[in-house]
């Protein structure tokens, strides 16, 4: 019995069976709840999606009016205002306004009165439509951003680039001077010209100068003529020849 005892110990070593028997009874369950590591929560944080904002919030856009909509009053009074202002200048500068103390703006206003040049603060959305039917409709281009407008009865723009050239808040874009459009170089240029009285003098005296040569050559000819035969008559005397006899007189014996 202990030979075939440790025959069967022996033989139930060494067998295997051939097919693996299936568990049964309870399965253990893998589905239960888990917190997600900390270093992944901060990962799915980071790659979170986030769409971009628009550049201007909705609640800053302006409303758009209905068709027929009618115009505001304080509209058509601005307007007005930039009409008469544009009517009765010679001068009208563009300028690009940056913001400056209260102070600084009443002493340039103060300087600008003194040449006669007067300070118009105007909305953009307000004056391209009064450009666009006026002869300054080439200066709407330089409505984009804040602007001022300097305006004046005269043509002063030497005293207009004098003040402004202190203020640099205060940037010429372009000017319409006598139904010219200038950009800023071209004011520049046109400031160092004389004053239109000294224009006027200088003009006047060149007309002149012109006039008194041509009158001196036209005269030169005949007082030439007139001297040389001055001269011809005086040879002539001097000569002693033969004069005619006074009328009234013979010469002959009766």
């Amino acid at each position: 019995m202990a030979a075939l005892g440790g025959g069967g110990t022996r033989w139930r070593r060494a067998w295997l069976p051939a097919l693996q028997l299936l568990r049964r009874g309870s399965k253990a369950v893998t589905r239960h709840w888990k917190a997600m590591h900390l270093q992944r929560q901060k990962l799915l944080a980071v790659t979170e999606y986030m769409p971009p904002r628009p550049a201007v919030p909705p609640r800053c856009l302006p409303c758009h009016s209905p068709q027929g909509h009618e115009e505001d009053g304080h509209a058509r009074l601005l307007r007005r205002r930039v009409e008469e202002a544009l009517r009765g200048s010679r001068m009208v500068a563009v300028c690009q306004y940056n913001s400056m103390p209260d102070e600084d703006m009443v002493t340039l206003r103060h300087y600008l009165r003194k040449h006669h040049i007067h300070v118009q603060f105007v909305l953009n959305e307000v004056v391209r439509p009064v450009l666009a039917h006026s002869k300054y409709r080439n200066l709407l281009p330089l409505f984009v951003c804040r602007n001022i407008l300097l305006v004046s009865p005269e043509t002063r723009a030497r005293e207009m680039l004098r003040v402004l050239r202190g203020v640099p808040q205060v940037n010429l874009l372009g000017a319409c001077i006598d139904d010219t459009i200038l950009s800023r170089q071209g004011v520049e240029n046109f400031a160092r010209l004389p004053a239109l009285e000294v224009s006027q003098g200088q003009t006047v005296a060149a007309l002149s100068v012109l006039s008194s040569q041509t009158s001196s050559l036209l005269q030169r000819g005949p007082a030439h003529l007139t001297a040389l035969l001055d001269e011809h008559i005086r040879r002539l005397r001097d000569a002693g020849g033969p004069t005619e006899p006074p009328p009234g007189q013979s010469t002959g014996n009766h």
